[in-house]
């Protein structure tokens, strides 16, 4: 059997995305309030581009569904072959740490160098994860 608290860094990266969701929520109401935004001006992502100032809540909420599928993926991949290992579960939360820092970045002073970095940090991590599993996947 294989250890289930690998999905504790999932549920903490659900966190982060429900936590991101919120804020975009927050600064988009506010947008549409202080600029007289009406809804039919906000139909489309185009639309919203030209008309949202602020779109970096928006923007990292949407980075938070393109590579972590990587990352929940290899959570259940470790989970069904059962690699679980303090090394597994440390490169999770590393990785889990780099996105919150990336999107606390991302989310207020956004300066590019920081939050590359950030991301850098979080695809090393994230590449050193599945090259993990698949040494334990070939040698099993």
């Amino acid at each position: 059997m294989s250890d289930p608290t690998i999905f504790l860094p999932a549920v903490a990266m659900v966190a982060l995305t429900i936590a991101v969701l919120f804020r975009m929520f927050f600064e988009r109401r506010r947008q549409v309030r202080s600029e007289g935004i009406l809804m039919r001006e906000i139909a489309s992502s185009s639309q919203m581009a030209t008309r949202f100032g602020d779109t970096r809540a928006a923007d990292n909420y949407r980075n938070l569904f393109e590579l972590p599928v990587l990352f929940y993926v290899a959570l259940g991949v470790a989970f069904a072959t059962s690699q679980v290992s303090p090394l597994v579960l440390g490169l999770a939360w590393g990785y889990v740490a780099f996105r919150i820092l990336h999107s606390y970045i991302h989310c207020t002073y956004n300066r590019v160098k920081h939050r590359f970095y950030a991301f850098l940090a979080s695809n090393v991590l994230l590449w050193t994860l599945w090259g993990v599993l698949a040494v334990g996947l070939l040698s099993g």
